[in-house]
């Protein structure tokens, strides 16, 4: 009986020690929670539905919940994507065009709501552990909104709940695949991040 009380001890003791790894949807869930702000690089590819290469872009972006964001693709062509908490502004350089949305019709069941959502993130997706793959733990995230352009998303989080990877199949076929460098969570980021005022002589199309 003894013996087996001590088996039960020690067995306690490893698991107190090395608790279960957390799986994706755990991960999601603390960074939602953990990270008010953040930012990031990316380098971004996608594949048509064939699995051939149309585009390879790169830039960087910022998040400050709930719905304030700024996505910056420095190649192959200049273009700012801005959510201000209000609205959604997109602004090609090359043709010196802005398109704006009220930003709850556009950020919907979208990655950035993954992102840069607010913190109830089951009302726009079902979430699934994904597994783990390359030392990521990986959450699928199913849009409820057949509407969004969006089929699936997937996240890979690394151990620190940081975002290392993300891969979005869109409603053509198309994938697109992201990598994450020098994430920061919580960073100190100013205002003038997220607000957008369009250049003079700028198309500015909207809804």
């Amino acid at each position: 009986m003894k013996s087996g009380i001590r088996l039960l001890a020690a067995l306690c003791f490893s698991l107190a020690l090395f608790p279960a790894q957390a799986g994706g949807v755990e991960r999601l869930k603390a960074f939602v929670a953990q990270a008010r702000s953040g930012q990031a690089q990316f380098e971004q590819t996608v594949l048509d539905r064939a699995g051939r290469k149309v585009q390879v872009a790169s830039g960087t972006f910022q998040f400050q919940r709930p719905g304030r964001f700024r996505w910056t693709y420095d190649r192959p062509a200049e273009q700012v994507i801005v959510g201000d908490g209000t609205r959604f502004w997109v602004y090609d350089r090359e043709l010196n065009q802005v398109t704006v949305r009220k930003l709850d019709l556009a950020l919907g069941a979208t990655p950035a709501a993954l992102l840069a959502g607010s913190d109830d993130i089951e009302t726009a997706f079902m979430l699934a552990d994904g597994g783990a793959t390359n030392g990521l733990e990986w959450v699928e995230a199913l849009p409820k909104n057949k509407e969004s352009g969006f089929e699936r998303v997937r996240m890979g989080f690394n151990a620190q709940s940081l975002p290392e990877a993300m891969e979005l199949k869109d409603q053509f076929g198309q994938t697109t695949y992201l990598k994450f460098s020098k994430v920061e969570k919580n960073p100190k980021l100013g205002p003038e991040l997220f607000s957008f005022t369009p250049p003079k002589g700028a198309d500015v199309v909207s809804d």
